[in-house]
């Protein structure tokens, strides 16, 4: 059975995280990765611990299953080489700063006229317009000015950064997404396009409601710990030993909910009669709700959750989740066997498909121009002569 993308070959000039992430979940839907690397060095990930036996962890969770060839674009033979590679191609990613291709001589403009089929897509910091297109971005960059950090926290504690590589992440989402429509598009019509995500723009989609809270009260919605703006109870409680959530979403709900904590006076308490009452009275909600949740553990208030239908999660830490019944099922821990570092325990793919069959491995990480002869001389038609030469020159 082949993947979704088997057939599809994408020509891979990322580097660190945004754009290696969306190349990631292109290669995990069947495509053909040839990631593009800087000889000697590689892409800078490459030098980016965790580190085991000398090998990059973080590199090899976003890069397996890729393919290397190095390739020096500051040389006029290794530009021929790229635009050579694009006529065999049918995406390029790539996340340098807008300007940095056209000064290569390789931007859109330039690589559409060698394939009008190629779906050029550009994963920046900030666009490849508007007045700050230019700026330096880093993913904390993203998540501050996009305003996430603004509601990330606890109130009145400081600005606090998502604790994963939020900015990077929904860009390479954004990304994926934009080159799969642009694929179907391409079918329909023949032709190829460019495609150009932001790290910022990405942060303001994903802000959720806080956009419309703030025209509808006025003001800038402000970080409210663990707890949800307008649906309550729904937040981080603790037990006698540990936290838990619990996701209260409706009336009904909250019906039963009282029933399980044995406390069916609260249902009478005209306060909490809807659920935006209980939003509005939150804080005497949680006077209330407080002891009573600290008289059992976090491990019987979730049993006492599951058998009244409540939704309730553990607050799981990075171990938990390895190990997590429901994580394992769906084979989200999957394995690399690594040169170096020997097996690796990294993230599955996310997207199910009946078409796409589960493996609890993947491919390795490739070395640094590991399949230069496999492209160059399988795809391109380069003789091992001429990719000595080129090797000496420092082309490759």
């Amino acid at each position: 059975m082949s993947l979704p993308l088997s057939g599809i070959r994408v020509l891979d000039l990322t580097r660190v995280l945004a754009g290696p992430f969306c190349t990631m979940i292109l290669s995990d839907l069947g495509a053909e990765v040839i990631k593009v690397e800087i000889p000697g060095s590689g892409d800078d990930a490459r030098a980016f611990g965790p580190f085991l036996h000398n090998r990059s962890l973080y590199f090899l969770s976003i890069n397996r299953a890729k393919k290397s060839v190095s390739l020096n674009l500051k040389t006029a033979r290794g530009k021929e080489i790229l635009k050579d590679l694009v006529k065999h191609c049918d995406i390029l990613v790539e996340n340098y700063r807008p300007g940095t291709m056209e000064k290569l001589g390789l931007g859109y403009e330039v690589l559409k006229e060698i394939n009008p089929r190629l779906i050029y897509a550009a994963s920046t910091g900030f666009g490849h317009s508007g007045p700050d297109s230019h700026k330096p971005a880093y993913d904390i960059l993203a998540q501050a000015r996009g305003g996430i950090m603004s509601i990330t926290g606890h109130p009145d504690c400081d600005p606090t950064r998502v604790g994963m590589s939020l900015g990077d992440i929904t860009a390479a989402l954004f990304t994926g997404i934009g080159i799969n429509a642009a694929l179907y598009h391409r079918t329909v019509t023949g032709w190829g396009q460019k495609i150009d995500v932001s790290m910022l723009d990405s942060q303001v989609a994903i802000l959720e409601n806080a956009l419309v809270r703030y025209q509808a009260e006025g003001s800038s919605p402000e970080p409210l710990g663990n707890r949800h703006p307008t649906i309550a109870p729904f937040q981080a409680y603790r037990g006698n030993d540990a936290h838990f959530v619990i996701a209260v979403g409706n009336d009904n709900l909250w019906s039963s909910f009282c029933k399980a904590l044995d406390h069916k006076t609260l249902l009478a308490d005209p306060r909490f009669a809807t659920n935006r009452l209980r939003t509005d009275n939150i804080d005497e909600l949680n006077q209330i709700l407080t002891p009573i949740f600290a008289a059992k553990s976090s491990h019987e208030w979730l049993k006492i959750m599951d058998a009244a239908g409540i939704p309730n999660a553990p607050i799981n830490n990075v171990e938990e989740v390895m190990n997590d019944i429901q994580v394992l099922a769906r084979n989200m821990i999957v394995e690399v066997e690594d040169s170096l570092a020997g097996n690796i325990k990294i993230a599955g793919n996310p997207i199910k498909m009946s078409t796409v069959p589960e493996s609890p491995t993947r491919g390795k990480v490739p070395e640094i121009g590991e399949h230069n002869h496999e492209i160059y001389s399988g795809l391109l038609g380069i003789n091992l002569a001429e990719l000595e030469e080129l090797r000496t020159q420092g082309v490759i």
